[in-house]
């Protein structure tokens, strides 16, 4: 259950070199801004609704009610690439930040080509289908989706620069199995309170307060800045610092009074021990929300991040929405959208190489040795562990080489994805369960924290009549090393399947309740972290980059090679829906005039 709330634009975009952008850059921040933006020019570029009553939100384009699978459109490159053998610009790989890159792009009039290897578009936000159930792949708790405004989801910005939107059923609660109990959680100011008393012993209400009160002069400077906003060169001054000059001001003036907005740019366990707080249960609880967010705890999960889903989550009015139709709604809006201005989709079009001459990316050659040319730039929607294996070995640069073998990967993940009866289970059943076995243990230890979404309790379309789509898994915990050099076929590989998911099951016995028979399931698929690595490409099957805050910074989508960008969870600002999407808009911004990412501003009202 990848918590997607918002992504804030405070993180720090790695620079490997000490240039004099560098050292102008970090003049600003010393005189008082937080947000580090470490830019690396390009070498080739020069500096120029509620439940029970639940609500929905109408959409400007009606939703495909099926999954990406067959939902997701082939557009002008049908099976495979058709067409021109030259383009503007390639984007590998289908992710939604790959997505979003490509349709922006396509937007200001480019002529965009998207390759994705698989059938199904959407990378690991892809929803399929099996027997009338459709399940999503990946994640599953949505914020902001209807948001609008410089404090929006960004990809909520890029669907509405794309003119396409998605129907949203909103409601506010998650159901927590924890070892003091299970409780029905409601997001909003004080709700939780009752929580507090019930479970969190002495002191917990009072902690929570203070912590609130720590964080509320914060918000204001984590959402002051749009990620749309950023752009990989010199013209990031106009388009950021310049237009928004006031609302920096503003936001880190209100900051200041509690130790400056510097604290955004550090673990959120400091504002945590600066606030005071001191019990247990509250301190459990925010490493559950920031592992969350990022896949680390408190002590490494950025602050800024945290801070904004606060901001997000515990104010008045504030509502969780789930896209009608599935992840896939999401995907197919994308993917409307790069078609609307001319880009297209190849599906089945597996990228063997990026083609490098004298320097500079020129295209890319697929499978089967066709080569498709791209006039202006490439970019890679991959993990960093995985582009140098898209790179001829000769001129994979020492930098990209390097970051892969030094930055840690989070772990992988085991899947349960069920088609069960609804007939005896709870009539008043929710769709998120967040089940954790030990605090003592760390949530971020293997098998201890089981999420579980039943999105059909919301969209009923997504299973059969009377039945449910659940999906279920350890969130980016379990260790590859495991399953490293198994025979997916073997013996050895089916038991360990076996004994690895029974976390799963008993998590999901324990949600659903007495009426639930893991024997009567219609649908029974066990995911691995070798299931995750085939299916999507990634590296061990990793969940993504373990950068901790305050240690370390996600790098930029520039890179040695020129020609080449990167985007997706890879790059600034890192894991997450929302991240994936802004990394698509800043690699967007910085292959576009100053003067058109401008008018994309003033398009999207901001």
């Amino acid at each position: 259950m990848e918590v997607i709330a918002p992504r804030s634009v405070f993180h720090s975009v790695n620079s490997c070199s000490g240039n004099a952008l560098h050292k102008q850059q970090k003049t600003l921040l010393d005189r008082g801004s937080s947000l580090i933006v470490f830019l690396k020019p390009p070498a080739h570029r020069r500096c120029c609704q509620r439940i029970p009553s639940l609500r929905v939100r109408a959409a400007r384009a009606t939703e495909p009610r099926v999954a990406g699978a067959t939902a997701t459109k082939r557009g002008k490159s049908g099976k495979s690439v058709e067409g021109s053998e030259e383009t503007d610009v390639i984007v590998v790989g289908s992710g939604i930040g790959g997505l979003c890159c490509g349709a922006l792009l396509a937007r200001n009039g480019d002529a965009v080509q998207v390759l994705e290897s698989h059938t199904i578009a959407g990378g690991a936000a892809h929803s399929f289908e099996i027997k009338g159930f459709q399940f999503d792949s990946g994640p599953s708790l949505f914020s902001g989706l209807s948001s609008r405004g410089i404090q929006a989801n960004p990809l909520a910005q890029v669907l509405d620069a794309l003119g396409e939107s998605i129907e949203c059923v909103q409601y506010d609660s998650w159901m927590v199995h924890i070892p003091e109990g299970t409780f029905l959680s409601r997001i909003g100011p004080t709700d939780f309170y009752k929580d507090l008393e019930a479970f969190g012993g002495p002191g917990a209400v009072e902690d929570w307060r203070m912590l609130q009160e720590a964080v509320k002069p914060l918000s204001g400077a984590a959402m002051a800045l749009p990620p749309a906003a950023l752009r990989g060169d010199w013209g990031v001054i106009i388009t950021a610092f310049v237009r928004y000059a006031s609302s920096l001001f503003k936001s880190f003036l209100q900051a200041g009074s509690s130790g400056g907005a510097n604290k955004l740019i550090g673990p959120f366990s400091d504002i945590v021990d600066a606030a005071g707080v001191r019990n247990r249960f509250v301190r459990n609880w925010v490493d559950l929300l920031a592992f969350l967010l990022s896949g680390l705890k408190a002590d490494a999960t950025l602050a800024a991040e945290v801070v904004y889903m606060f901001g997000e989550w515990y104010k008045p009015g504030c509502m969780l929405e789930y896209p009608v139709g599935g992840t896939a709604a999401i995907v197919n809006a994308l993917v409307r959208g790069l078609e609307k201005f001319g880009g297209s989709l190849a599906l089945g079009s597996h990228v063997d190489e990026i083609v490098v001459e004298a320097g500079r990316a020129v295209g890319v050659r697929l499978r089967g040795g066709r080569f498709i040319k791209a006039r202006k730039a490439v970019v890679t929607n991959s993990s960093m562990w995985d582009i140098p294996s898209l790179l001829p070995r000769d001129v994979i640069p020492d930098e990209l080489r390097r970051r892969a073998e030094d930055t840690p990967q989070c772990d992988s993940f085991m899947h349960l994805h069920l088609g069960i009866d609804a007939k005896d289970l709870p009539s008043d059943l929710e769709v998120h369960h967040i089940v954790v076995n030990d605090w003592d243990v760390g949530v971020d230890a293997p098998q201890n924290v089981v999420l579980i979404s039943i999105p059909s309790v919301l969209d009923p379309k997504l299973a059969p009549p009377g039945k449910h789509a659940l999906h279920a898994y350890t969130p980016g915990t379990e260790p590859y090393s495991l399953w490293r050099g198994l025979d997916r076929n073997s013996e050895a590989y089916k038991r360990l399947k076996k004994e690895r998911s029974e976390v799963l099951w008993k998590a999901v016995e324990r949600a659903l309740g007495p009426g639930f028979d893991r024997s009567k399931c219609e649908v029974k698929l066990e995911g691995t972290p070798l299931t995750h690595e085939r299916f999507l490409r990634r590296s061990q099957g990793t969940y993504g980059p373990a950068i901790r805050a305050g240690q370390s910074t996600f790098p930029g989508h520039s890179t040695p090679v020129q020609n080449l960008y990167c985007c997706g969870d890879s790059t600034f600002p890192g894991i997450g829906i929302p991240a994936v999407a802004a990394s698509g808009l800043v690699a967007a911004n910085s292959l576009i005039s100053v003067w058109d990412h401008l008018k994309l501003l003033d398009a999207i009202g901001l």
